[in-house]
């Protein structure tokens, strides 16, 4: 089974998710259900339809939730240094645009660009992986070619 890279942070924020849906959206659900039965014929039921739809948006995400974390290998930023690798917090320059941007480079599971969170399966992450402060990485994007200057790293 292959393992997932998580940082410490992604699998805090995934075990919260994973509670949440537990101990507060799978028992309220059970009871919207158990109300929508009680309207009758459930053929025409729109809440209950509706209801049992959710419960099955949430029991798969339970399912897939506990499934990342169970292949998780937690790697700790904090302990690493050099050369860009999973965990790291890059601020790169566009060269065309003179726009700075930090990303820590994250597992897939816990990737969110609005919070600079990178897959380490994105494009611009696989480019910067192994270069070093000053280098110029280019990253075909759906836009075109892309050149970065790497600015810092830093971990943890």
């Amino acid at each position: 089974m292959e393992k997932l890279p998580l940082t410490r942070a992604g699998q805090q924020m995934l075990d919260a998710e994973l509670k949440k849906l537990k101990t507060q959206e799978r028992p309220a659900i059970i009871r919207a259900i158990a109300e929508a039965r009680e309207h009758g014929d459930l053929s025409e039921n729109a809440e209950y339809h509706s209801a049992r739809e959710k419960q099955s948006f949430i029991e798969g995400r339970i399912k897939e939730l506990e499934s990342i974390l169970s292949r998780a290998e937690i790697i700790d930023p904090s302990r690493l240094s050099g050369s860009i690798k999973f965990g790291a917090t890059v601020t790169v320059v566009d060269e065309d645009t003179e726009d700075e941007r930090t990303y820590q480079i994250v597992g897939e599971a816990e990737a969110d660009l609005e919070k600079g969170l990178l897959n380490v399966r994105a494009p611009l992450a696989r480019a910067l992986i192994g270069k070093d402060e000053g280098d110029s990485v280019e990253v075909r994007t759906p836009g075109g070619a892309r050149s970065y200057e790497i600015l810092s790293i830093r971990y943890g």
